[in-house]
């Protein structure tokens, strides 16, 4: 199959629910959302849970809400069905069983006995003597007798694929381009754990071709997992997808993202409020160039979505990056949709004046203080600032408050004639003293929202001498 085409791709998104939906993941989502949407095509959402005693309902329910959140609506999935139901691995053991048992009647699977301390033991060896630590194939050549002797002594066994000797699998992979590794440097590998379960390897191969899955995206931490896949559907005789593999998604210091960066999952920003459209641009531009540099819709990324123009290298995610489009985000809501956003009851004057001044719904606190509350303790340059204009400044506003009306025009120009202040040595002192702020909306109609008794102790409070 091609790599880049038109025709309709099948794309898929398998989170493990063992956590949140990490912004690394919601990437890898986004762009096969994209791709499949660009081609006219299908996206499936796949929970692979068969890591029982890390798997959580509650978190497979978190990640499909943080989904939905982000707007990134499936095809197929657990909730909506499909024609290759069901869509949690858990589900499908009868599936497995079939395909292992498939398998090993061929031969190119096998049992194996050996004990976890043995493994590592052989590993140990291996190293000591400059080899690459591999299965070593010690339970492939056992005869029938021997394996029987096992089983009676009651002892467990995994499953192993029999890696396929002297071959060499070649793909080309969407983002890294033409792959070629040799079958002799890949060891027998594990595809059902001791107690029955299937292992990644298999579980993740055969779901995506049973369910005609065309093109696979994922982190490159992941491509030297895909000969092994490739190998194992071809002893099924199941159609291979075509793979791509993306760079990591990085913090601000190189390392790869995780919680000591702080929030790092879809579900943690949607606490703190970012928009959902906000976190979308960012991804977007992570890894993957775009014909767009403007902020866009999700309706608008698929046609501006261009897999090859993702990238192999590392993409950072910047916080300041994020905060710039959530500032583009919030200018394309009307006030209306700020209030929402915010989450309080405000009235729309005030909504109009903050929109401007507020990155997050927390942001809202300070300035709802400085209408009808207490303001928080002046900063050290405010102070020097409010100290320097002396207490007959604060006083002398005070008495032109009551003559102005609330207008701050009035109230400067009286306060000018009385004072002698111009500019900023006028304007910033009354601006520190009315809403304990140096910057922020414009004070001419902040004034006005003002109750007036506030206003006169607030100048007066500070027309005393501390």
């Amino acid at each position: 199959m091609s790599l880049i085409n038109e025709t309709p791709l099948v794309t898929r998104f398998a989170p493990s629910p063992t956590g949140s939906l990490h912004l690394g993941n919601a990437r890898t989502a986004l762009f096969s959302f994209l791709w499949a949407r660009k081609s006219g095509g299908k996206f499936i959402l796949r929970i692979e849970d068969t890591d029982s005693e890390r798997s959580e309902a509650r978190f497979r329910d978190q990640l499909m809400d943080d989904m939905r959140w982000l707007g990134l609506d499936w095809d197929e999935g657990p909730d909506v069905g499909g024609p290759s139901a069901p869509y949690s691995q858990a589900e499908r053991g009868e599936f497995y069983r079939r395909l292992f048992a498939e398998l090993a009647s061929r031969g190119a699977a096998y049992p194996c006995y050996c004990t976890a301390e043995e493994l590592e033991l052989s590993r140990k060896l291996q190293r000591m003597s400059g080899k690459p630590p591999r299965y070593a194939g010690t339970c492939r050549a056992l005869t029938d007798a021997q394996r029987a002797e096992r089983e009676r002594r009651g002892s467990s066994s995994t499953l192993r694929f029999a890696i396929p000797e002297n071959q060499i699998i070649e793909f080309t992979d969407v983002v890294h381009g033409p792959q070629r590794f040799a079958s002799n440097d890949i060891g027998d590998f594990i595809i059902r754990r001791e107690d029955g379960t299937p292992a990644f390897f298999f579980c993740n191969a055969v779901d995506d071709s049973a369910m005609g899955v065309t093109h696979v995206l994922r982190g490159d931490d992941h491509l030297t997992n895909t000969p092994r896949q490739i190998m194992l559907l071809n002893a099924l005789g199941m159609r291979c997808p075509d793979y791509g593999h993306v760079g990591l998604l990085l913090g601000e210091d190189g390392a790869p993202l995780s919680k000591r960066h702080g929030s790092t999952s879809a579900h943690e920003f949607r606490e703190r409020g970012f928009l959902s459209i906000a976190v979308l641009n960012h991804l977007f531009r992570l890894g993957h160039t775009s014909d767009v540099e403007d902020w866009l819709p999700l309706a608008e990324m698929a046609p501006h979505f261009r897999p090859q123009h993702l990238g192999r290298a590392p993409a950072r995610f910047e916080q300041s990056q994020l905060l710039h489009w959530q500032k583009v985000s919030l200018e394309q809501l009307s006030a209306e949709a700020i209030g929402l956003w915010l989450g309080a009851d405000d009235p729309t004057q005030f909504i109009e004046l903050v929109r401007h001044n507020v990155m997050l719904p927390a942001d809202a606190v300070a300035w709802r203080a400085v209408l009808r509350g207490e303001l928080a303790p002046l900063g050290a340059e405010e102070q020097r600032i409010v100290a320097a204009a002396g207490t007959d400044f604060f006083a002398a506003a005070a008495d032109a408050y009551e003559q102005s009306n609330a207008d701050l025009k009035s109230l400067t120009g009286i306060l000018k004639q009385r004072t002698g202040r111009k500019g900023a040595d006028l304007f910033m002192p009354l601006r520190i003293a009315l809403t304990g702020q140096a910057h922020g909306p414009e004070l001419a109609p902040l004034l006005k929202l003002m109750a007036p008794q506030m206003v006169r102790r607030r100048l007066l409070s500070h027309a005393q001498n501390p």
